[in-house]
């Protein structure tokens, strides 16, 4: 008599040979993808889709450009990465993320054709999702880039708009060691006679941007900055072309990323009226983004991870509090730490840095040298991030401080574990 597999060992099983695909490393080149799609019957020309790249920003933009759309009626896909807890958050429709039965049989309806086209994980992870969205019918799909643009595994798409959020220096060694070449892989979602949708950058990227726009006769639209930003602990507000709007996510960057999404919308459907957009923003939902952990005490996690990231988190925290913050930072290994100490400087009463190799992170000894070797001994370190996370709650309570938690997606389970909730 035949065993029934448990269905969690099954998911967890395909879930392991799905991530194992990230042996293949990451990939330059759509033609994996491609081939793949078309296996599958190339879903991604069963729906309108929105293309969103940029460096900071792009979750943030598609969650508000998704919740907008799903206010206005629309039924909506959204492909964001990396995941905070479950893979399945990646994939969504109407903000219900792709089951594991969904997971589960594309794998193993594919297998085959991903094992011969040696497909990456993220390569395919966007077929899955591409044609999660054909499946489910949806009116239009919100796509964020996984990495850079250009070449992304995502831009086989023919979008009806795209958008570019902030751009700056990350991932140096796969997308180019000058913002001006980061800025031109990020372009590569631009598409002939497609509108774009540009985030204000430096005047240098912008020029870049713009020129490339110009090349695919494509309509840029610069977006005017919003007037009156104010934060407080419940969220961001901000005046644009003269109507308030509220946004559940902190930070000053929040309303620009906002009026971004704003922008977007009038593209898709000018007629939206502003009592739906402002819905839309009021219901958008990303978690990890200087997010308040429990209401009895001022404690955030972050998942700012670059330079830019970093800065702003922490510009915003002096927004919100005239003391400065405990810090528990943590980082992986590919970051550039001689910009980073600049940033950090100064900035916190007391910062505790940790990590581990079980979070694929430096642990905080690895940490604490490379900080030392360039200059920087205004730490703390902790090689067990557990009893960090515990110490700093503590000190919080005792001290009467805000805390910042920051550095990475792969610390959200312990840290959401030890609040007792996600969302």
């Amino acid at each position: 008599m035949a065993v029934k597999a448990n269905p969690s060992t099954k998911i967890d099983d395909l879930l392991a040979y799905l991530f194992d695909l990230n042996r293949f490393g990451i990939k330059v080149g759509l033609d994996h993808t491609t081939e793949l799609l078309k296996r599958c019957g190339n879903p991604q020309n069963n729906f309108h889709s929105i293309h969103i790249a940029g460096t900071n920003g792009k979750g943030s933009t598609s969650s508000m450009v998704a919740s907008i759309l799903i206010s206005a009626g629309y039924k909506v896909g959204l492909y964001s990465s990396p995941h905070l807890i479950n893979f399945n958050e990646r994939i969504r429709v109407n903000n219900i993320c792709i089951t594991n039965n969904q997971i589960a049989s594309f794998i193993e309806n594919k297998r085959k054709d991903i094992d011969e086209i040696e497909s990456t994980f993220f390569e395919t992870t966007t077929a899955m999702a591409f044609q999660h969205f054909s499946l489910s019918n949806v009116d239009i799909a919100v796509i964020e880039t996984g990495l850079g643009g250009r070449l992304d595994a995502t831009n086989v798409l023919n979008p009806i708009v795209t958008a570019i959020t902030s751009i700056s220096l990350d991932h140096r060694e796969l997308l180019g060691n000058d913002i001006i070449t980061i800025a031109k892989e990020k372009a590569g979602i631009i598409k002939t006679k497609v509108p774009v949708v540009i985030y204000p950058q430096k005047k240098s990227v912008q020029s870049i941007l713009l020129k490339i726009a110009a090349q695919f006769d494509s309509f840029p639209i610069e977006i005017e900055p919003p007037e009156k930003v104010s934060i407080n602990e419940s969220g961001t507000s901000f005046l644009y072309k003269g109507i308030l709007y509220k946004t559940p996510l902190l930070g000053k960057y929040q309303a620009m990323n906002a009026v971004l999404a704003i922008n977007v919308i009038k593209i898709i459907n000018n007629k939206i009226e502003y009592k739906i957009i402002q819905k839309g923003l009021s219901k958008t939902l990303w978690p990890g983004r200087l997010q308040r952990m429990t209401e009895f005490l001022p404690i955030y996690y972050d998942v700012c991870h670059n330079i830019e990231g970093i800065s702003l988190m922490l510009e915003n925290i002096q927004s919100l509090f005239t003391n400065k913050p405990l810090g528990l930072f943590v980082m992986k290994g590919d970051k550039e730490v001689n910009l980073l100490t600049d940033v950090l400087t100064n900035k916190f009463y007391r910062l505790v840095i940790s990590g581990g190799e079980e979070f694929g992170l430096l642990n905080g000894s690895e940490l604490s040298s490379l900080l030392y070797n360039n200059n920087f001994n205004e730490f703390h370190s902790d090689s067990n991030f557990n009893k960090a996370l515990d110490d700093i709650v503590i000190l919080a309570k005792k001290m009467n401080k805000p805390a910042i938690i920051f550095g990475s997606h792969y610390i959200a389970k312990p840290i959401f574990d030890k609040f007792g909730f996600y969302y």
